[in-house]
């Protein structure tokens, strides 16, 4: 991730991506560069309009991809309350056992 994140940062920065200005960036941030991941950066980079797939990417409505993730959690809400409830009881329960064994 650190790798696209360099290669974000030097296009932002009006710069070329290149493998020395990405390895230059991530290890200046204290990570050892992988080589090997740099050059697969480049080369996937390559012809890519950075601009233009950004553009895109930010065309996505935020709504929609906000969506399932209410949905997921409205429906999680239900299951915790009900795992809530059965350990009240599970807890209730322990304590008369235990009051059983006072009293044999």
């Amino acid at each position: 991730m650190e790798y696209v994140y360099a290669a974000l940062l030097l296009h932002s920065a009006g710069k070329d991506v290149t493998e020395e200005g990405i390895r230059n960036i991530v290890t200046a941030s204290g990570v050892a560069a992988d080589d090997v991941r740099i050059k697969a950066l480049v080369a996937a980079l390559e012809g890519v309009d950075i601009t233009a797939v950004l553009s895109q990417a930010a065309a996505v409505p935020v709504a929609a991809a906000a969506a399932p993730v209410a949905a997921a959690t409205a429906a999680a809400a239900p299951a915790a309350k009900e795992e809530e409830e059965e350990s009240k009881e599970a807890a209730e329960e322990s304590g008369v056992e235990g009051l059983g064994a006072l009293f044999g």
